[in-house]
């Protein structure tokens, strides 16, 4: 049997990848994209439809949630549009404060003006008692504290954080300061009067016909080979196993598995506690519009009955999410609703049935949605990764796998840790440049 280098996953890395080295591509599913894919569900429907049916009357969804492209970079936004249109937009996100009934623009820190005059007075003197103290940091929540002040945290930080994180946003360490921006000027702005939108995610941009036309255009470009989920590594021999009972001889290996499911596959020892991940269940909903539903891309949720920290409404971003015939009423809406568990530990599926009828009933209580159509919960086993304090997981395991000739690269594949977003323009892009002269001859 032949040994050659193998690149493990379709996902957008694996795929770039793919097209840039021609070795092949193994793949656990039927279909390219990973999470970065898109399906369809006709109203009424339980079957998923991973091309739109011919009368176009179907919800598309994504299965891990939205996914958009945010990046300026020109070179990869090209090479994206070799294999389809993109269209462009400009982000509408908000806050939801249920207990409130009050939608607010986001960031919630540059948009004090919603909370009334006592309120945003409050939260800026916590700002600033935060900013003028200095205080080191060293776990998510004591920095959320001294960068939000205790107003802010309250209201929203604090309990959006345990929902989004599971319960981990005390114990794991501070991220960086990019993702969610503190500018003294803009929040002093923002308690008066409009400021400029910020954040990483401003502008982005998604495939027209859906990321599952991308990732299905990729694919055509590469060697994919289908149904092929590696079960185990023997680093040793350098032998990997299929499930399907194949065993296939490498010389050296891209993953862009996660990091954690590599570590167990090959039975590497790391000398040091695993760093913390989460889960997320995603649950699709194709719905009747409700009186009150947001016009905004996505918002975030501190609390909910149900327990979920983020609804994305697919539909506000384009309305080709919707059925043919909804799409210039808009009278149906396309939604995401996210709801985070520690890591690996996937609720049954009696406890996820019953946690979609409580989404649904939520939603309508909010007036949100009405009558629900399609509701397809979709489990992303790693969603979002974090780092112990102090953590030297991630480089030991990446190192430990770099000695067996094995390369992590993707989101997940090299943990990108903490608020360290990776998009779909980043995961291309070091996909396309993953193979120097000395790997692949």
């Amino acid at each position: 049997m032949e040994i050659r280098d193998a690149i493990l996953g379709a996902g957008m890395t694996g795929l770039a990848a793919g097209i840039a080295s021609y070795l092949p591509v193994y793949e656990a599913n039927e279909v390219p994209g990973g999470i970065c894919s898109s399906y369809y569900m006709q109203p009424g429907s339980n079957t998923r439809l991973y091309t739109a049916p011919e009368d176009d009357e179907a919800y598309r969804f994504e299965i891990g949630g939205g996914h958009w492209l945010h990046s300026g970079d020109s070179i990869i936004l090209r090479f994206i549009r070799s294999f389809t249109p993109v269209k462009s937009y400009l982000r509408k996100s908000a806050v939801y404060l249920p207990g409130r009934d009050l939608l607010i623009p986001y960031p919630i820190q540059y948009n004090l003006r919603y909370l009334g005059s006592k309120l945003a007075a409050q939260a800026l003197q916590g700002i600033f008692e935060g900013a003028k103290s200095g205080q080191p940091t060293t776990t998510m929540s004591e920095w959320l504290r001294r960068t939000f002040g205790p107003t802010l945290c309250e209201l929203f930080f604090d309990p959006f954080h345990e929902l989004y994180t599971a319960g981990l946003w005390n114990k794991i360490a501070a991220p960086y300061d990019g993702k969610t921006p503190m500018n003294l000027e803009l929040a002093i702005q923002g308690a008066f009067g409009e400021v400029p939108a910020v954040g990483y995610n401003v502008n982005f941009v998604y495939p027209k016909y859906g990321l599952n036309t991308l990732a299905q255009r990729m694919g055509l470009e590469c060697d994919v080979r289908y149904r092929k989920r590696v079960v185990k590594i023997d680093r040793k021999d350098k032998l990997i196993y299929f499930e399907d009972g194949e065993m296939l001889p490498y010389r050296y290996i891209l993953s862009t598995l996660p990091l954690n499911q590599m570590i167990e596959m090959t039975d590497l020892d790391i000398d040091q506690k695993a760093d913390p991940y989460v889960s997320v269940l995603v649950i699709n909903l194709g719905a009747v519009k409700g009186r009150l539903a947001p016009e905004a891309h996505w918002v975030y949720v501190p609390r909910s009955e149900a327990g979920f920290h983020r609804v994305g409404f697919y539909s506000n971003v384009d309305t080709s999410f919707l059925p043919a015939s909804s799409r210039k009423n808009k009278m149906r809406v396309s939604i995401y609703v996210e709801k985070s568990y520690p890591g690996g530990q996937r609720p049954n599926e009696d406890a996820i049935r019953s946690l979609c009828r409580r989404v649904v009933d939520e939603l309508q209580e909010w007036e949100w949605i009405t009558e629900a159509e399609v509701v397809d919960p979709t489990w992303i086993d790693v969603a979002y990764t974090w780092s112990w304090p102090g953590s030297k997981w991630v480089e030991k395991a990446l190192i430990a796998l770099e000695s067996h000739d094995i390369h992590q690269m993707g989101r997940y594949a090299t943990w990108a840790s903490g608020w360290k977003s990776q998009g779909i323009v980043e995961s291309i892009r070091k996909g396309l440049t993953a193979y120097s002269g000395e790997v692949v001859r």
